[in-house]
């Protein structure tokens, strides 16, 4: 039994208390083909951290695999562990954070056959001592900063593994990479910088393949994708281009239900603070979800679904379990107990939850609840 029609069985047979969270495969698929074509010449791998995004590594990344992914990025050795056991001993896997300072850490990356990403001299230390006692090389990537100042090695850093070969004993570079901080803004001179900075750094480094760019990074022309790209939120269906329109496949639709529409008018106020003033005959929808479901209270007056086709706005604020809709224009058949609202798609676009909020939609998906009953679209076969 796959794990998706396991995730399936579970929906069915658990009760759904807030609404439906569905996923499909088939547009993460669709999305990850896409970006393949547009960097073609490069490997096109797949950033899965973090439960792919939320949204299920047990489902997404066998689909993906299947779909001809040979390359996966996790953020943890546990993540990485987890997602060896869920593909086998086929794919690549890499694990961003590198080793730890544990020899247990190390020794599971070699056990597992993962590949740490090396972030800092320490790191290549580490990797490189345990090899050296291995007695064998060990792959790994190297990161290099070229602007991020968060992960990755430094100018200086760079230098002195140029002027001595020993530090990288037993050390199988296999990749060489760094992170663009904002591509997703193609007008912006710090793409070019960290380019500019990325080939310069890369020169004096044994020779090994390069990726540089991210979602966004695809989208800026081939001089950024290089050996290979590592293609995150687009995979999952929001916009890497943002000045124009989303060119990937929705993936995301989260359905919740009203549970009471009641009649108010002036000088009635919604919600918690009275944060809403009605101020003529208005019909309320109270739907089961909340920040607690991951819909961000941040988005309380600023969010809208779709209920029958009609856009419809969020009224006083978002609580733990519950949000407010004025469905006044929505007609009284319609919107109704029971009835499904969307939240996320079906015109309501993650992107769109996100600016509401006054957030990212990778906050949105990694933040969707338990909750939620969830129903995973199976990709195509073919």
């Amino acid at each position: 039994m796959s794990a998706v029609t396991q995730m399936q069985q579970a929906c069915e047979t658990d009760s759904v208390t807030v609404g439906t969270l569905t996923i499909d495969l088939g547009a993460i698929v669709a999305n990850w083909r896409l970006l393949a074509e547009r960097a073609a010449g490069s490997e096109c791998a797949a950033v899965v951290k973090a439960d792919a995004y939320g949204l299920g590594v047990a489902a997404v990344a066998p689909a993906l695999l299947a779909a001809g992914c040979g390359t996966f990025f996790v953020a943890t050795v546990a993540e990485g562990v987890q997602l060896r056991d869920l593909l086998g001993t086929d794919p690549s896997i890499v694990v961003f954070n590198g080793p730890g300072t544990e020899r247990d850490e190390s020794e599971t990356l070699r056990a597992q056959g993962l590949l740490p990403v090396l972030n800092s001299l320490e790191q290549v230390g580490t990797w490189s001592a345990f090899a050296r006692r291995a007695d064998a090389p060990l792959p790994c990537v190297l990161h290099l900063d070229t602007g991020m100042n968060r992960l990755g090695l430094a100018a200086t850093d760079v230098q002195a593994l140029a002027l001595d070969a020993s530090r990288l004993a037993g050390v199988d570079v296999r990749l060489i990479m760094s992170h663009l901080a904002c591509a997703e803004d193609a007008a912006n001179k710090m793409n070019r910088r960290q380019l500019v900075s990325f080939l310069q750094r890369c020169a004096p480094l044994p020779p090994a393949p390069q990726s540089l760019a991210n979602s966004a990074g695809i989208f800026l022309g081939p001089a950024y994708t290089f050996d290979m790209v590592r293609p995150g939120i687009a995979l999952y269906g929001a916009n890497p281009v943002p000045s124009g329109a989303n060119p990937m496949a929705e993936v995301v639709h989260l359905q919740g239900r009203i549970i009471q529409v009641r009649r108010v008018d002036s000088p009635e106020t919604v919600g918690y603070g009275a944060a809403f003033s009605v101020t003529a005959p208005t019909r309320i929808a109270t739907v089961a979800a909340g920040y607690a479901d991951g819909y961000l209270r941040s988005a309380s007056g600023r969010g809208a679904a779709m209920i029958g086709g009609v856009r419809v706005p969020i009224v006083g604020r978002v609580s733990m379990d519950l949000i407010t809709l004025d469905v006044t224009a929505v007609p009284e058949s319609v919107a109704i107990p029971g009835a499904g609202v969307s939240l996320i798609g079906g015109g309501i676009s993650v992107d769109d939850v996100a600016n509401a909020a006054g957030t990212i939609p990778y906050e949105i998906l990694t933040s969707l609840g338990p909750r939620y009953g969830r129903v995973y679209r199976p990709a195509s076969p073919t």
